[in-house]
């Protein structure tokens, strides 16, 4: 939250002054952006000087100045806010009263034929957007979810999208969509009807106890990926997609309405007898969706709740990746789920739903309903491996024309900067390219959410240009208030933290960079391959092997026991943990003010022979953008060169130091000066 005032308060900052284009109020909003480290942008500042003063004016008008009105309400773990949040009391009871409100500046809007909730409203960037009012509901319904003190009582919250500067007769087409409660629909014709509302819903009362409520509510923990992949059998489980994100889900899941058959097969809840198999013609080019989004995003979670929604209908969707982990998890949770004389009904089923980019190499074409490929950047040049018979090898075939084919409509959700080995080629061009030679129509869309890092856009640039995966320039870390970042000392330091995090109840991993051998366990015991000085710890158990007491290299992530073993990239992707550890092998190297790849440093099989310098350098930088965005709450990092450590020393301010609090035994924290206290001693 930027800033809270009562609209008392408030009014007496939306007054103009002479000489000046900016509101007080602006003024004051552009400064609290810089403290939380965000540059206003122009949008930003429109919106302060042009539409909140509307809002505050109405509530005036009507009585409420003691109404508390909360500016860019933060949605718990997300990079999204809510515009204003107006707290009161409820007439009748007392209660605590909410009202968030989405401010829209556009005088004319138009609705997509295709797609009721995807509109124009005329920015000019040619890039449709979220219907206001089903972004409000989007809003709501997050809240709720994730702020238990907003469903003590139903009626607590509602939603309304304000276009103020907008006639009726200009986005008409916006009032076919239905309203509810968390969802209506104001314009400029609008505001006598909008001033009945805010007085039907707020008491002349201080608002001041509900808005403190709320700013103080518990946030319940964020639905990681194997939550929603549990959840996904359940009404309404899985996550609540926000923007792009159900914006996409939205346009995929009408497209397959009006053109893709039922086939549905038999698959326990997700069957649907009586939707299937029902004829439906297919007409025009095959189309292909592309969902790009960066580190938690939400793909994965778009992709269980599209396979979720459209296995509830009956549809054939299968789920492929080229993730060993993240198949053997998804199979596992959906085994997990059978009742006694169930397993192997279920077992067959997680293998049809489940699968791997490699698996559809004589599948026939079109043959699926909806084939959804997560984590396509890890797609190969081919499906060619060492146990491909000699009469099925076909090295000149693409893999990803393999997965075009297979199904009706293909969808890959995809990151341009987390393809980890030599022969992984998934990206939203080269696939965009491939299908458009292949005859289909393709979608791009960017995911731009971020449910992850605290929701911190600002991290994940940070990391992007850290490791130069961005054009500019590695710069220090300016907390955000979103995400924690600390360097520790030590990997034993770490190792401390990382387990008081995990015995607070929280998910804790420590990954590292592949710079160590991997060897099989020796007997019923692994092997302490991982070694700093006199820290040793082990590799997480490989996939070929399993060992007493450490859970499978499937479940790591996953399985508590997890906390004990060191994680490489190749288990940790498409997973988060609330708080993550990551060691810095000597394969990154910080000289001259950026990172180098020493490519001699990785014990990486996959870059074993003549394999270009480039590609090994772009594989070792993704990998450790993929490392260092798995933490949900919080990242700890430790460089093993001293030069290298030194400079993340440099660049991020938060130090984990040895703290004593009223003498009682040291305590790790996440607080404290750059440099432990020791150090910050000067000579007198």
């Amino acid at each position: 939250m930027l800033l809270q005032l009562s609209a008392a308060e408030l009014g007496q900052l939306v007054v103009a002054q002479t000489g000046s284009v900016r509101l007080p109020l602006t003024e004051r909003l552009i400064k609290c952006a810089e403290d939380k480290g965000r540059t206003a942008t122009a949008g930003d500042v429109a919106s302060w000087n042009n539409s909140i003063p509307v809002v505050v004016k109405a509530l005036l008008d009507c009585g409420l100045g003691e109404v508390e009105v909360q500016v860019e309400v933060d949605l718990p773990h997300t990079n999204s806010a809510v515009d204003l949040v107006l707290c009161g009391r409820q007439h009748g009871t007392g209660s605590d009263s909410y009202l968030a409100v989405e401010l829209k500046q556009v005088r004319h809007a138009t609705v997509d034929p295709r797609c009721p909730i995807a509109v124009d409203l005329g920015f000019g960037d040619g890039k449709n957007k979220l219907h206001p009012v089903r972004q409000v509901q989007r809003y709501c319904e997050y809240m709720v979810r994730y702020l238990p003190h907003l469903r003590e009582s139903p009626d607590q919250l509602t939603g309304v999208a304000l276009l103020h500067n907008a006639r009726d007769a200009d986005v008409e087409a916006l009032f076919d969509l239905p309203e509810n409660d968390h969802g209506f629909l104001y314009t400029l014709d609008d505001l006598d009807r909008f001033r009945r509302a805010l007085t039907a819903k707020f008491t002349t009362a201080s608002g001041k106890r509900a808005a403190q409520a709320l700013e103080h509510a518990r946030r319940e923990s964020l639905l990681k990926v194997t939550d929603v992949a549990r959840q996904r059998s359940v009404v309404n489980g899985g996550l609540t997609l926000l923007d792009e994100q159900y914006l996409a889900f939205d346009r995929i899941t009408r497209h397959l309405e009006k053109t893709a058959p039922h086939t549905g097969f038999d698959v326990g809840l997700f069957y649907d007898p009586d939707s299937a198999h029902s004829p439906a013609p297919v007409t025009g080019p095959k189309r292909v969706y592309i969902l790009r989004g960066g580190p938690g995003s939400g793909k994965s979670a778009v992709a269980l709740e599209l396979q979720r929604a459209l296995g509830l209908k009956g549809r054939e969707t299968v789920l492929a990746s080229g993730s060993h982990a993240y198949t053997e998890t998804l199979r596992d949770i959906m085994i997990g789920t059978a009742r006694r004389g169930q397993v192997s009904d279920k077992r067959h089923s997680a293998l049809k739903l489940y699968q791997y980019f490699n698996s559809f190499t004589d599948t026939p074409p079109d043959s699926l309903d909806v084939l959804i490929c997560d984590e396509a950047h890890r797609m190969r040049r081919n499906s060619t491996d060492r146990w491909t018979p000699k009469e099925l090898r076909d090295d000149d075939r693409p893999q990803a024309t393999e997965l075009i084919s297979a199904a009706k409509v293909p969808i890959f959700l995809l990151d341009d900067h987390q393809s980890i080995r030599p022969d992984e080629v998934g990206t939203a061009e080269y696939l965009k390219d491939l299908a458009e030679a292949h005859g289909c129509l393709v979608e791009v869309t960017d995911l731009e959410g971020t449910f992850r890092a605290g929701g911190s856009k600002l991290y994940q640039r940070w990391v992007q240009r850290l490791l130069g995966l961005d054009t500019s320039d590695p710069v220090t870390w300016q907390p955000d208030g979103r995400m924690m970042l600390a360097v520790a000392d030590s990997p034993e330091q770490m190792e401390l933290f990382i387990r008081e995090r995990g015995l607070e109840g929280a998910t804790a991993r420590i990954t590292a960079g592949f710079c160590w051998p991997w060897s099989n366990p020796d007997g019923d015991r692994l092997v302490d391959d991982v070694v700093i000085g006199d820290w040793r710890r082990p590799w997480n158990v490989k996939p070929q092997h399993t060992v007493p007491y450490a859970p499978k290299s499937d479940l790591w992530s996953t399985d508590r026991r997890g906390i004990d073993q060191i994680g490489c990239v190749y288990t940790a992707q498409t997973f988060e943990y609330d708080w993550n550890g990551v060691v810095i092998g000597p394969d990154l190297l910080f000289r001259n003010g950026k990172f180098t790849v020493d490519r001699s440093a990785s014990h990486d099989p996959a870059f074993r022979g003549p394999i270009d310098d480039e590609i090994v350098e772009r594989c070792i930088r993704n990998a450790y953008h993929v490392l260092l965005t798995r933490g949900v709450v919080g990242t700890v990092v430790y460089a093993v060169d001293p030069e290298t450590h030194n400079a993340l020393r440099r660049l991020i301010p938060g130090t984990i130091g040895m703290q004593h609090f009223d003498g009682t035994q040291p305590k790790l924290t996440a607080e404290g000066s750059q440099l432990p206290p020791a150090y910050n001693r000067r000579d007198r």
